[in-house]
C-alpha cells in the first residue's frame, strides 16, 4: 500500500490518500492492481486474474468497494479476470477503445479513449493510449486529488516494464500477425517519445510483468520503477534520447523468447470474453478402485504434480506432469488444450486445500476441467518412462534428438544434430516430429524435459527422457556447439 508523497515520501493522512496495492502471480510473473480512494472507500481493480477471491478479500479488509474493472490491453499470457470480477462485484468493465477495428473487444463494457478520465473519489485514473506490445494498448496515469494536481503514478501493463518494454512480435508469433513486429516496435518508440518520457522523473510505475514472463525479453525482478530512472538507465534510453529509431527497433527485436502456443488461444478468448465461472464447485476425492476404474475408461487425465526424479521412478500411464502448484498454469498450458479436449483432470495432492490452488493456478490459462484430487497412486497401474544417460546417447538409434529450450538457449549451445522446439509449442507443432521411431529429450536440468515427455507420450509417440538433460551432458565435456 502506498501512504507518502510520490516526490518527498512524506507520510499521508490514510484517510485521504491513494490505496495501489500490487496482486502478483509468481507463476507467470503477472501484476494486477487495486486503485482505491480510502476518503470515499470506492476501488477499482486493474488486470485481474481469473481466481479472483485475493480481489475481493483485499478489499472487503479495507472497506472498499469494487466499482469499477478494467485491463490494459487484450492479454496473451493468462485469461483476464475483468469479466469474472465484475459478475461478482457489479462493477462496471472499462476496456480500450483504441487499434483500429480489429482489436476492439467482442463483450459488452465501457470503452475508454486516449486522455478518457475516471473517477474514484479523491483519485482520478486517466487513460493514455501506448500502443506497439498491442495496437489498443492503454497505460493509466493515476492523481491522488487530495493533495496533488498532477499524476504520480503509472501503471504501464506491457508498456514499460523495470529495466525493458513489452515486445512487440507477439501478434506474429501467437495471434497470426504477418511481420507486425516491425510497426510494433515502431508503435512502441514513439508511445515512449510522445507519452513516457515526457512525463516527470518522480512518477512511479507500476508494469505488469516482472522477470520471467515471456512478455519481454530481460524484465528486471524489481516490483517498480519510475520515469526518470527508465530515461536515464534503459537499454532504450540512448535510442531515445538520438531519435534513433531503426536502432532502437533492431535492438527490440533481437534475441526475443519463444511464445508459448497457447497465447493464441488466450489472445482470441481475451478479446471475445471469457466465460464466466461463477461459485466453482467442490473438487471430488477419489478413491484408488474409483480412479482405477475411470483411467480404464478413460474417463479423466491424472495430473503427476511431483518432481521428475520422483516421476521416472513410475508414475500413472498417460498422466501429465505439472512439478509442483507454483508453475502449475505455465505448465498446464503446455500439456493440456482446452480448445481440443474437455477431459476432466484429477490431480495427485496432499489435501483439499492444495488440489484447489492446482484449480485456481489452472483456470488462469483457461483450463477450467480440474474436478477432484487423489491423494496417492497406490494400487494404480504404474509405468515407468524411458530414459538414457548421457554416454548412451551416441550410439542409440533416435529419430530424432529434440532440445525443449527457448530457441535462445538452443542458439546457446545444444547437442549436435538436435532439433529445437520449445516445450510450450511442441504439442502445436506435432507435424514437425517423426511418428517412426524414438524421440530423445531434453532441457537444460530435466524439468521442462519431464513436462514435455509426459505430453508427448499422452499423444502415442516413444519418447526416450536424456537424464539430466543438457547440463549432464555438457558435464561430460562433449563438444557443444
Amino acid at each position: 500500500m502506498l501512504g507518502a508523497h510520490p516526490e518527498t515520501g512524506t507520510p499521508i493522512d490514510k484517510e485521504s490518500t491513494v490505496l495501489l496495492e500490487r496482486i502478483y502471480d509468481e507463476d507467470l510473473a503477472q501484476a494486477g492492481y487495486v486503485i482505491g480512494c480510502q476518503a470515499k472507500n470506492e476501488a477499482m481493480v486493474v488486470d485481474a486474474r481469473r481466481d479472483i477471491r485475493e480481489y475481493l478479500e483485499l478489499a472487503d479488509r479495507h472497506g472498499m468497494t469494487i466499482t469499477a474493472v478494467t485491463e490494459t490491453h487484450i492479454h496473451a499470457d493468462y485469461l483476464s479476470g475483468t469479466r469474472e470480477l465484475a459478475k461478482a462485484t457489479g462493477a462496471t468493465i472499462y476496456v480500450s477503445g483504441e487499434g483500429g477495428d480489429d482489436w476492439q473487444y467482442g463483450f459488452e463494457a465501457e470503452r475508454l479513449h486516449h486522455g478518457d478520465q475516471l473517477t474514484l473519489g479523491n483519485i482520478t485514473v486517466e487513460a493514455v493510449h501506448t500502443p506497439g506490445h498491442t495496437p489498443e494498448h492503454l497505460s493509466f496515469l493515476v492523481t491522488d486529488g487530495a493533495f496533488a494536481d498532477s499524476p504520480g503514478y503509472m501503471l504501464t501493463g506491457d508498456f514499460v516494464f523495470a529495466g525493458d518494454l513489452g515486445r512487440p512480435d507477439l501478434l506474429d508469433e501467437a495471434a497470426g500477425g504477418v511481420d507486425t513486429r516491425f510497426e510494433g516496435a515502431s508503435q512502441i518508440f514513439r508511445s515512449l517519445k510522445e507519452s513516457f518520457v515526457s512525463l516527470p522523473d518522480h512518477v512511479q510505475v507500476f508494469p505488469g510483468h516482472g522477470s520471467g514472463s515471456a512478455c519481454g525479453k530481460a524484465l528486471g525482478a524489481l516490483p517498480s520503477t519510475t520515469v526518470g530512472y527508465e530515461r536515464r538507465f534503459a537499454w532504450w534510453a540512448d535510442y531515445v534520447e538520438r531519435d534513433d529509431e531503426q536502432g532502437f527497433i533492431d535492438e527490440m527485436l533481437e534475441g526475443q523468447p519463444d511464445a508459448h502456443a497457447y497465447f493464441g488461444r488466450m489472445k482470441r478468448q481475451n478479446k471475445e470474453g471469457p466465460a464466466i465461472l461463477g461459485a466453482l464447485a467442490p473438487l471430488r476425492r477419489f478413491g484408488t478402485g474409483e480412479l482405477a476404474e475411470a483411467l480404464e475408461k478413460n474417463d479423466l487425465v491424472v495430473v503427476d504434480t511431483r518432481d521428475q526424479d520422483e516421476v521416472h521412478a513410475g508414475t500413472v500411464p498417460g498422466a501429465l506432469n505439472v512439478p509442483g502448484v507454483d508453475k502449475a498454469a505455465s505448465y498446464g498450458a503446455w500439456v493440456y488444450d482446452p480448445e481440443r479436449e474437455d477431459t476432466p483432470l484429477v490431480v495427485l495432492a496432499e489435501d483439499e486445500e492444495t488440489a484447489e490452488r492446482y484449480r485456481d493456478h489452472m483456470i488462469r490459462v483457461g483450463i477450467d476441467t480440474v474436478t477432484g484430487y487423489t491423494t496417492s497412486f497406490d494400487g494404480l497401474p504404474m509405468t515407468t518412462p524411458e530414459t538414457i544417460g548421457p554416454d548412451d546417447l551416441a550410439t542409440f538409434d533416435a529419430a530424432m534428438v529434440l532440445d525443449v529450450r527457448n530457441k535462445t538457449e538452443h542458439a546457446d549451445g545444444h547437442i549436435p544434430d538436435s532439433e529445437q522446439l520449445s516445450g510450450g509449442r511442441v504439442l502445436w507443432n506435432l507435424d514437425q516430429l517423426p511418428t517412426d521411431g524414438p524421440i530423445v529429450t531434453y532441457c537444460q536440468s530435466g524439468v521442462r524435459n519431464s513436462v514435455t515427455a509426459s505430453a508427448l507420450r499422452r499423444a502415442g509417440y516413444r519418447v526416450v527422457e536424456l537424464e539430466g538433460s543438457y547440463s549432464a551432458w555438457a558435464e561430460r565435456n562433449l563438444a557443444a556447439v
